[in-house]
């Protein structure tokens, strides 16, 4: 297996694209083939030239290719399994948990589905890691977009006609998408707060010079991905009224509590956005998996009665697509060539391996992972 088409994306919101010209030319110089479809990069600042010069041949239509191809490459998943031939590896996100339907008919049409959310998160596929590289562009967009939309500057500002104190921003949830969102609001001289369910994070928020907001709530801990864990009914009361007064004085909020295959916990709610300043700002970085904010909407912006803005954090990474796009084909190459045997010049599906195992959701006409059988 070493014939591979790189899709255009269907979606229009769509920017990104799976593959980068140097990456491509990389893996050519290996041994792959490689087809793009026109127009796949243009979003991302990458032109049907730059494909062409990088060793790839550039096709008009996907469907015409599809049958030629033995690997296949996009990033967001496809509507169907429509085209693909059988023993064909389809490698994007699929969102396994909520598209059983997509799963059986990938199954159904022999085709190996592999979904980029599962690959494993450990030291040795982090180069492969989507969710990291993606989330952290997203935690960095989710403070650029609320500092433009909000009434007041970030920085501390020493002026003749008086002292601007700096606006106070407050990070709900501490991953790879909080990390990059203290980062950000620290470099534009924000005051930041931070909290997070895992007490194992409070030393990286100190490190990024900001304050960690500990909430007694009992025993907690992190999943074995590295993820929070489910908190009780009880646990996200004493969280959700603990949070409501560092909202009150902050002038922006950001919530990541997006939890991969559950809906995302209800973090702030009506009554806290009502005691919020007038032209606050919250991001909802967890709105498409139900919203972390009570009112958020998915791709849309929504204004409270007092004046508080809600916005829609979703696919913050979109907003960069260059970068975006260098990061999601970096995870692609790595995947590809942990897989490449150097001496047949093959892609070889290694079921033995641990990384292959948590990510192949179907292969041989059937679905085969132990999560979604």
């Amino acid at each position: 297996m070493k014939k591979i088409l790189v899709c255009k994306e269907k979606d229009p919101r769509e920017t990104r694209v799976a593959m980068i010209p140097d990456d491509i030319k990389r893996l050519i110089g290996m041994g792959f083939e490689f087809r793009v479809v026109s127009g796949a990069g243009i979003k991302s600042g990458f032109s049907d030239e730059d494909y062409k010069k990088a060793g790839a041949e550039i096709v008009s239509k996907e469907e015409d290719a599809l049958k030629k191809s033995e690997i296949v490459l996009r990033i967001m998943k496809p509507e169907s399994a429509k085209g693909l031939s059988k023993d064909t590896m389809h490698i994007s996100y699929l969102d396994p948990f909520n598209e059983k339907a997509l799963l059986n008919e990938f199954a159904s049409a022999g085709v190996k589905a592999v979904s980029l959310e599962m690959i494993p998160r450990t030291t040795l596929a982090q180069k492969m890691d989507v969710q990291s590289s993606q989330t952290s562009l997203a935690g960095y967009t989710a403070v650029v977009n609320a500092a433009a939309r909000l009434p007041k500057i970030l920085p501390m500002m020493v002026t003749p006609s008086g002292t601007i104190q700096p606006a106070r921003v407050f990070i709900i949830g501490v991953g790879v998408a909080g990390l990059q969102a203290i980062a950000t609001a620290k470099r534009l001289g924000a005051r930041v707060d931070a909290f997070d369910t895992r007490p194992v994070v409070e030393e990286q928020v100190k490190s990024l010079g900001a304050n960690f907001v500990k909430i007694d709530l009992g025993e907690m801990g992190q999943t074995d991905q590295g993820y929070a864990k489910e908190l009780t009914p009880e646990q996200v009361a004493k969280q959700q009224e603990a949070q409501a007064k560092v909202c009150e004085r902050s002038n922006i909020v950001i919530t990541t509590a997006k939890v991969f295959g559950r809906k995302a916990p209800r973090l702030i709610k009506k009554d806290v956005l009502d005691r919020m300043m007038p032209g606050s700002i919250v991001v909802d970085m967890a709105v498409s998996t139900g919203g972390n904010v009570e009112g958020s909407k998915l791709f849309e912006d929504v204004v409270t009665d007092n004046g508080v803005t809600i916005m829609s954090g979703d696919l913050l990474e979109r907003q960069v697509p260059y970068d975006a796009s260098k990061m999601l084909s970096g995870n692609f190459t790595a995947f590809l060539t942990h897989f490449y045997n150097k001496e047949s010049k093959e892609f070889e599906v290694r079921m033995e391996d641990e990384i292959m195992k948590g990510c192949l959701l179907t292969s041989g006409g059937a679905i085969i992972h132990d999560r979604f059988k």
